[in-house]
């Protein structure tokens, strides 16, 4: 069995292209922007939404004849890694959570009818969405838990439930909501959910706050619903399918996140030893001083597994076997690597790492929200061993449970 993560030449060259337009077109143009003009700020990442779709450089993750690059999982990887070397070029290239998830989901379950009036538009960059499923009341890891009902009423259904870190949901001009609708179905079983596509702004759906994070408010919102009417025409997917479609949904939205905090962990990894490259102490270098080399190296290991356990997930994907074992590994591996990286970078850096004058500080503010987005770690744990013991007990070897490679 050979691995060989080798671009393509073509792929290469898109890697090249997505580097250079993210750092001498992006960076410098983000640079220019202040939040506080909103006004001259929307203009200007619309605008470099343009210069991307002119660069052929608009929706890596879609396939060609729905206006993207068509990238297997493996391309998608480099492509995401250069977007996120700043905060807003996966936005640029329209493949940014929530919507890219959301894409990726339509495609595979929406009827032509929803396609080209939800798919569309997002494929187009002229609107947003948001996916209504986590709760204050119940475990957020635990989808069969959810409270949030919908009760059929002739041709409509009713929904009435509570929903909360939300994301984009003040920006999305539609929800894919999660609900319960076959209340006969046991709490904690499967099949009990269905997803229904809900547009926004609609009576019944209340906007109550954005939930202050320790990043700042940032769009994660809390929402209360009450006896919102929706046709039966707006089932996402099938009735009873809201679970399957959520799984669906975020496998490969996870690993997209890995594909983004690669970059990330990687940018604090060359902060880390420039810093150490050009900071005089006690005789001699950072970066000639054991202690810093050994925070240096213990990164470039953990960064190199990282993206070996991304690329691996990727090809399973893109080869249509199995992959949840290896993406649950990769999320919690990734995860964590891209927390303990930023820490070093910030020890290294020492109090100008804790200040808001290196981009550090706030890094490490958006990655401790790594650890439980999209599942947390204890949740994957758990889903790891449950495979690694299925699949001693079905083989007497746990090989298949540790990516299946022949070593």
């Amino acid at each position: 069995m050979a691995i060989d993560f080798t671009l393509a030449p073509e792929h290469e060259e898109i890697r090249k292209r997505v580097r250079t337009f993210i750092h001498e077109v992006v960076i410098p143009a983000s640079a220019e922007l202040s939040e506080r003009d909103r006004d001259g700020y929307l203009r200007g990442i619309f605008a470099l939404r343009e210069q991307a779709k002119a660069e052929g450089l608009w929706l890596p993750h879609m396939p060609k004849e729905w206006g993207g690059m068509g990238l297997g999982h493996v391309e998608l990887a480099m492509v995401q890694s250069e977007a996120a070397k700043t905060r807003l070029g996966p936005w640029v290239l329209n493949c940014s959570a929530p919507d890219e998830g959301n894409m990726h989901t339509l495609l595979h379950w929406a009827t032509d009818e929803q396609k080209e009036r939800y798919l569309r538009p997002l494929l187009d960059g002229v609107k947003m969405s948001c996916f209504a499923m986590t709760e204050p009341e119940v475990a957020g890891s635990d989808p069969t838990l959810i409270r949030t009902q919908a009760v059929q009423d002739g041709d409509e259904w009713v929904i009435n439930g509570h929903k909360w870190f939300i994301s984009n949901a003040r920006r999305a001009s539609f929800a894919i909501l999660i609900a319960r609708t076959e209340l006969d179905v046991p709490e904690g079983a499967r099949g009990a959910n269905t997803a229904f596509l809900i547009d926004l702004p609609q009576e019944g759906w209340n906007d109550v706050r954005e939930v202050e994070t320790m990043h700042g408010s940032t769009g994660h919102s809390e929402i209360v619903i009450t006896d919102l009417r929706v046709p039966d025409g707006q089932i996402l997917g099938g009735r009873g399918n809201g679970h399957r479609l959520g799984q669906y949904r975020l496998g490969p939205a996870r690993l997209a996140h890995c594909m983004r905090w690669i970059s990330q962990a990687e940018t604090a990894l060359d902060m880390m030893v420039d810093r150490a490259l050009n900071r005089y102490s006690h005789g001699s270098l950072l970066a000639e001083k054991q202690g810093v080399q050994w925070l240096i190296a213990d990164s470039a290991m953990e960064l190199y597994q990282c993206k070996l356990m991304v690329l691996h997930a990727a090809s399973k994907i893109d080869k249509g076997e199995d992959f949840r074992t290896e993406v649950s590994m990769a999320k919690h591996f990734v995860a964590n690597s891209l927390n303990r990286i930023i820490d070093r970078a910030i020890q290294v850096h020492g109090a100008l790492g804790y200040s808001t004058d290196t981009p550090l500080a706030n890094m490490m503010q958006h990655a401790r929200w790594a650890r439980f987005a999209d599942g947390a770690d204890e949740i994957h744990q758990m889903r790891i061993a449950e495979r690694t013991i299925a699949a001693y007990r079905a083989t007497g070897s746990t090989n298949a449970a540790t990516g299946g490679l022949p070593l």
